[in-house]
């Protein structure tokens, strides 16, 4: 398989982390959307929201995902990429698409555990663990329909790598 790997799910499942061990282990390259439109615009996911909006956040996520896509990469996609049907059909198409889903209170502990300074700002303004029930509620059916694979995300990053692999049935690189 030389096709990308996406990695959906909401913000805290692990995405990233578990993206550049599972790109490491593959031998692929690994992008993270967000990481990738900081490095080109100089601005941070906060930054761009403030400017323009989530709508033009959302517009300049579903073009840097376009932009990133080849093959043999491993890219960490932002919790929001699924709500667009275009964005949720070119990942379908394009790759296989692994959805690392973590309950809600997993997510919040580790957003409260690690808050990272260009983390993404709050869409509800409520606490973090009511924002993110909600943000399941409202994404969970899409992440579903996104995904070729649906991965527990609450273990530790190797297993979880291992479950990707079986899986997509890959053998690791050693």
């Amino acid at each position: 398989m030389t096709q990308p790997i996406f990695m959906v799910g909401a913000r805290g499942a692990g995405k990233t982390t578990v993206g550049s061990v599972l790109a490491k282990a593959l031998g692929y390259k690994f992008v993270d959307t967000d990481l990738h439109l900081l490095r080109t615009s100089g601005l941070s996911v906060a930054d761009i929201v403030d400017r323009e909006g989530w709508a033009g956040f959302r517009l300049r996520e579903a073009e840097t995902l376009k932009a990133i896509c080849s093959p043999l990469t491993v890219i960490a996609t932002g919790g929001g990429v699924v709500l667009s049907a275009e964005n949720r059909d070119f990942m379908r198409e394009a790759g296989t698409v692994i959805y690392l889903r973590s309950p809600a209170s997993t997510l919040a502990n580790r957003l409260e555990d690690a808050p990272q300074e260009d983390q993404r700002p709050t869409l509800t303004g409520k606490p973090i663990t009511e924002e993110m029930r909600e943000v399941l509620n409202e994404r969970e059916a899409l992440y579903q329909q996104a995904a070729h694979h649906v991965v527990d995300g609450t273990q530790d990053p190797a297993l979880v790598v291992n479950s990707i692999l079986d899986a997509l049935a890959l053998p690791l690189a050693r």
